[in-house]
């Protein structure tokens, strides 16, 4: 039986065989039983290398420990609202604060980034997921917009159903209408910088 620790665009954690290819944690959101209990234990979210340092991350979901959270690819990630490591994807995470600080002067560091993003990806009162609106023809690559309440994939000048195995059906990018945007807007200016991460950018499915 899958575990209950893979993650969709939207931020939520689902149970499916496809594992994915970006690794993840937000804390500790499951029970001793495998069952997911607290989905904001934390607000640091953050987007890791499958392999690193030959480190061995078994048992998976261990009691009391972080709960092992897997992404389809790093666009994924992004619009779930994690943010590159600052260990196994130091490089990653150095761009982003380079490029946070022109962003957001005056709020540098991995917590003020972690509390802005937590802003940007739900409501404090509500806890319900946020979203913004931006014209569609504007947003860069990997951004993920909502179309029919599904996650789809902003790619060139066109838009990809998001799926836990990769990515299937395709549709035109309006040019002149404005989208609802899932990835937040924070996230939104990292993709929009050249860089080439430290994990995979898109899964294969996205290429054609």
């Amino acid at each position: 039986m899958p575990r209950h620790n893979r993650v969709t665009p939207l931020g939520e954690v689902i149970a499916t065989p496809e594992r994915g290819l970006v690794y993840a944690n937000r804390g500790c959101i499951h029970d001793e039983t495998g069952a997911v209990r607290n989905r904001y234990p934390t607000k640091r979210w953050i987007a890791c290398r499958l392999r690193f340092n030959d480190r061995r991350r078994v048992p998976l979901m261990a009691p009391g420990k972080f709960t092992e959270l897997f992404f389809l690819d790093e666009a994924t990630a992004l619009a779930a609202g994690h943010r590159p490591c600052g260990e196994c994807r130091h490089e990653d995470y150095e761009h982003l604060t380079t490029m946070w600080a022109e962003l957001h002067p005056g709020r540098s560091g991995a917590d003020a980034i972690d509390e802005q993003l937590d802003a940007e990806r739900r409501d404090p009162p509500t806890r319900r997921r946020r979203f913004h609106e931006a014209p569609t023809g504007d947003l860069p690559d990997a951004t993920f917009v909502l179309v029919e309440n599904h996650p789809h994939l902003v790619l060139g000048k066109q838009l990809l159903r998001w799926s836990p195995a990769g990515y299937t059906s395709r549709i035109n990018r309006p040019a002149a209408t404005t989208a609802t945007v899932i990835t937040p807007p924070s996230l939104v200016a990292l993709l929009a910088t050249d860089r080439t991460p430290l994990v995979p950018f898109l899964h294969p499915s996205a290429i054609v």
